[in-house]
């Protein structure tokens, strides 16, 4: 049996006649880069994570560094994150010219340990980025505590994490602003690339509008050097298409993740921790199993997929050696890219598939 890590065909085959003709209507109007299709996503992501504003981005990446620009964070400055992270959440701090500071994680979470943060502010502290991994949002109120003590404004990287909760607060509302990704393999996932900022502060949202584009209002004239950040209508008419599915998707994933955990209960395969005040969406389902490399190689032997988010943490790329990290120095960070492994975890998988999945890991474990 084969069991993809994600089969997109499956969810667009129930979507098909909806896509096409939302595409076909951006097309025929000929308004291809922001327009009403924009301007109606950024109303309804922003309402769905009970903020007032939403900025589209060209994709999560650009979401990120648009909100760091926006907030003139530059060359002297430090940001404390994660490094247990995509790329895209450091490589923005870098870019905007920033020096990222890294904080180990949280080893049943994989977020960022909030009890370590406030050692780690200096005077040169600018912002904290935590990062909602794998749909999880981060322990937010000792991370809001440290923020709101030193003055330091928090970017949510909350890429993974669209409408999950803390306490009952959705992602990305929590902190200064919020940072999502619409990148295809997301619970709402474009036909492309694609992102969006989420706020509550006016300010803030006038200057990400301008920073977006090239940092120019009026057009053409330039007050601030921004960049080229525009959401394209095509992939704003798809994202309303899909959006409101977006909560019995996810929960199609809380269900399956929850048949996971029960065939996994009682063996060595240890299941996500999700904490009680938080509601997931499981953007990813990650396990830790000894002999992960092996375990990973012989379920894409028997044609189930798999991924390993992340091989190595992002203090310890190749890129970043100038920043003096050793390997040691992020202990909990660096176990978990030895041992975590990503399992199927879409919405249609069946049961048959999840059992298949199961019992090839048990049987090569034993």
């Amino acid at each position: 049996m084969e069991v993809p890590l994600l089969d997109l065909r499956a969810q667009y085959a129930t979507i098909k006649d909806e896509i096409l003709a939302a595409v076909s209507e951006v097309l025929e109007s000929q308004r291809c880069i922001g327009g009403p299709k924009v301007a109606e996503l950024e109303e309804k992501v922003a309402a769905l994570s009970n903020c007032k504003y939403g900025v589209g981005a060209s994709s999560g990446t650009d979401a990120i560094l648009n909100s760091l620009m926006s907030l003139e964070i530059g060359a002297g400055d430090e940001v404390i994150t994660t490094p247990f992270t995509f790329f895209a959440t450091v490589g923005c701090i870098a870019r905007a010219g920033a020096k990222p500071i890294f904080v180990d994680i949280d080893p049943r979470t994989f977020n960022i340990n909030p009890k370590l943060i406030e050692s780690f502010v200096t005077e040169k502290t600018k912002a904290i980025m935590p990062v909602h991994l794998f749909g999880q949002v981060a322990d937010m109120d000792p991370i809001m505590e440290v923020a709101d003590k030193f003055d330091l404004a928090v970017v949510e990287d909350a890429a993974q994490s669209i409408s999950s909760t803390y306490k009952g607060r959705k992602a990305g509302s929590i902190g200064t602003v919020g940072c999502f990704s619409f990148f295809p393999s997301k619970n709402l996932g474009g036909i492309g690339d694609g992102g969006m900022t989420i706020t509550n502060d006016e300010l803030l949202y006038e200057r990400l509008l301008i920073m977006r584009d090239h940092g120019s209002k009026p057009k053409y004239y330039n007050n601030y050097i921004g960049g080229n950040f525009r959401l394209d209508s095509i992939q704003a008419a798809a994202l309303l298409v899909k959006l409101p599915h977006l909560e019995e998707w996810s929960e199609a994933r809380r269900r399956n993740a929850a048949y996971y955990d029960r065939g996994f209960a009682g063996t060595v395969v240890q299941t996500p921790y999700i904490r009680p005040d938080c509601t997931t969406i499981y953007n990813q389902y990650c396990i830790r199993v000894p002999r992960r490399d092996e375990v990973l190689r012989h379920l894409r032997a028997n044609n189930i997929g798999c991924e390993v988010y992340y091989p190595v943490p992002v203090h310890l790329q190749k890129c970043f050696v100038s920043l003096g990290y050793s390997k040691g120095d992020l202990p909990e960070a660096e176990k978990a890219a030895s041992e975590v492994l990503a399992l199927p975890i879409y919405p249609e998988l069946t049961d048959e598939m999840k059992d298949h999945v199961v019992s090839t890991i048990l049987s090569f474990l034993r």
